[in-house]
């Protein structure tokens, strides 16, 4: 009796140690790939890395992860060639089936979802600001976005009619969708500006616009956006993700 009790005494034992070397393993894991992340997407600051999962040696010792979490909380996303960006705040990323090389130079994930968000002030850099003219007499521009409900956005338009100032910006709904790379803002209706008629092509100059958003971390993609109270929400997904290397 007293030679069973000590050997269970010695399994618990053993099985916190190997519990603790497990979790100590796992958190300098998570330190090292959020570090090499951080130099890999060129960040600002260092981004979360949570690997998920128990026991993480065995794990490791099979060369691939079953699931890691990546979150970042600015992300200066690419627009273009010309070198302009875009700020993604709160980009969660969740990673499946990731493998690495023996050196653990590199890592890819088989498959990857996540979540982020464009503000309105940061989407309303891609509108045309600039007083433009849309019909005989009348120029306007995009002034302001906010939420409209119901996953729309509200676009405010300011506008000069013969040479007067509309005292109030015009305000229209606009649906907000993704396109391959791109996010596009159309509106479902068109503007009035003081009584004057104007050509629809025209007014879609201003009130209709679209973002390209490319070069987001290990070459995720757009999938869904919606408008919501504080910017527009995005998800993303990609397959074959490279996380380091």
């Amino acid at each position: 009796m007293r030679a069973t009790r000590i050997l269970l005494i010695v399994v618990v034992i053993l099985g916190g140690l190997f519990v603790l070397a497990d979790r100590l393993a796992v958190g300098f894991a998570e330190d090292e790939a959020a570090e090499k992340l951080k130099t890999t997407e060129n960040l600002a600051a260092t981004p979360d890395v949570s690997i998920k999962g128990f026991p993480f040696l065995t794990q490791v010792a099979g060369g691939e992860l079953d699931d890691v979490e990546v979150g970042i909380e600015d992300y200066e996303a690419t627009t273009g060639d010309s070198g302009e960006t875009i700020r993604i705040d709160g980009l969660k990323a969740n990673m499946k089936g990731v493998q690495f090389s023996g050196d653990y130079s590199s890592a890819t994930a088989a498959t990857a979802t996540g979540t982020a968000s464009i503000s309105y002030d940061e989407l309303l850099k891609t509108a045309r600001s600039e007083p433009t003219e849309v019909g005989p007499g009348v120029t306007a521009h995009v002034v302001g976005l906010s939420d409209g409900g119901n996953g729309r956005i509200k676009v405010a338009v300011e506008a000069t009619v013969l040479g007067v100032k509309l005292p109030n910006p015009v305000h229209v709904l606009s649906s907000v969708t993704a396109e391959g790379d791109r996010v596009k803002v159309h509106a479902d209706s068109l503007p009035s500006f003081g009584g004057v008629d104007i050509a629809e092509s025209r007014a879609r100059d201003i009130t209709d616009f679209e973002q390209r958003i490319d070069g987001l971390p290990g070459g995720i993609q757009l999938d869904k956006v919606e408008a919501a109270k504080n910017g527009v929400e995005i998800t993303v997904k990609g397959s074959n993700v490279r996380l380091a290397g």
